[in-house]
């Protein structure tokens, strides 16, 4: 599994999320204690008001959206991919005055251009992607734009599906309010469960919302009850809070900065192996996002061809896109080791020649091995 997501898991994950226990017991109220804290440390904040969602990333943007969005709040939509424009969408179906801000494919969002969207105009809320796995893009200026956002007056909500523990994020050092991920991207958790984290100044527009959420699942102040007062919201997915709990625990004792390390040389290894094949990348350097590779398909090839072909025969599977003439290959989590990336590379590379391309394999797997040569035992 190396494409967009999900991802391969530990066994250790993969065991938690067999088990099952009473999601209003006391062993329960440990864990979800115990995950608050770890959330804390992997989101970088002393936020109190964390939770687990029973759904997908998408969910906890919803979540972000319906509970921060309502009719009449202004929203900034920064947009340069396929998940930024989902934001938008959700904020218009609640009612909210959308504004996007395009971005063109491949790039990165520029402070100056949000600055000057401010200044022309208020807005409540602003809502921005950290990694596009769309179009595998980086807003690499997401700590400034978050503190225009903040000197401006407004809510700033990060999706961080990809890239919460691949890459830097800073909730309370960068001033962002709303931060959401999956489970099963970055942190190596099962697909189905996400997490949410809303700053305090957040919380207070939560609680003094003129009107109720409209979503009764995703209304923050009864997920509240369950996550922060031992109370019924509803039956918790206590399995998956379990699964999430071991991939916490994993990241913790990995550390951070060493899981940055991790996933830098195995990407930008992967990356120059890819260009010494022969093959382009779709990003340029500065917006390119590490999580998620995207790799232009050879001219007279057909991307669906080279994924079936390394899926049949070499039981490895890649990411097609959203319109884009590119493949995507995912470095989130588990896939960040190298027998995983010698497997892919080789795979891509045979398939490629198969299908009748020109690559020099030999000299990307070469590359590969020098760039992964200081990996950590």
């Amino acid at each position: 599994m190396m494409g967009a997501g999900p991802v391969p898991i530990p066994s250790r994950v993969a065991a938690a999320n067999s088990i099952v226990i009473n999601h209003l017991g006391e062993t329960m109220s440990r864990v979800i204690e115990q995950v608050q804290s770890m959330c804390r440390y992997v989101f970088q904040t002393q936020s109190r008001h964390i939770m687990g969602i029973a759904g997908p990333g998408s969910a906890a943007m919803e979540m972000a959206i319906c509970n921060l969005v309502w009719p009449g709040r202004r929203i900034l939509s920064i947009c340069n991919g396929y998940f930024s424009l989902r934001f938008a969408e959700m904020a218009s179906r609640v009612g909210g005055i959308v504004t996007i801000l395009d971005v063109d494919e491949a790039n990165a969002a520029d402070p100056e251009v949000v600055r000057r969207y401010l200044s022309t105009s208020q807005f409540d809320v602003i809502t921005i992607v950290q990694g596009e796995t769309s179009n595998t893009t980086w807003n690499s200026s997401l700590q400034e734009i978050a503190k225009i956002g903040r000197e401006h007056g407004a809510l700033v909500i990060v999706d961080a599906v990809c890239t919460l523990s691949t890459l830097p994020l800073q909730m309370d050092g960068w001033g962002i309010d709303c931060v959401i991920t999956g489970g099963q991207k970055g942190l190596s958790c099962i697909p189905g469960v996400s997490l949410i984290a809303f700053s305090d100044r957040a919380w207070i527009d939560i609680e003094c919302k003129p009107i109720k959420t409209h979503q009764w699942c995703l209304d923050a102040l009864l997920a509240d009850q369950f996550w922060n007062k031992k109370s019924y919201h509803y039956t918790a997915p206590v399995s998956g809070i379990l699964a999430l709990h071991e991939a916490l625990r994993l990241v913790i004792n990995e550390t951070l900065q060493a899981r940055f390390e991790r996933h830098m040389l195995c990407s930008t290894s992967l990356q120059h192996s890819l260009e010494v094949m022969g093959l382009k990348l779709f990003v340029e350097k500065p917006a390119r996002l590490n999580s998620v590779v995207g790799v232009c398909i050879p001219d007279k090839l057909d991307g669906g061809n080279i994924r079936l072909l390394m899926s049949q025969r070499h039981r490895v599977e890649i990411a097609g896109s959203f319109g884009l003439n590119i493949i995507r290959i995912g470095q989130m989590g588990e896939q960040c080791r190298p027998h995983n990336l010698f497997r892919t590379l080789h795979a891509l590379g045979t398939s490629i020649q198969e299908l009748g391309g020109a690559i020099d394999l030999p000299s990307g797997m070469a590359e590969l091995e020098r760039g992964l040569n200081s990996f950590p035992c």
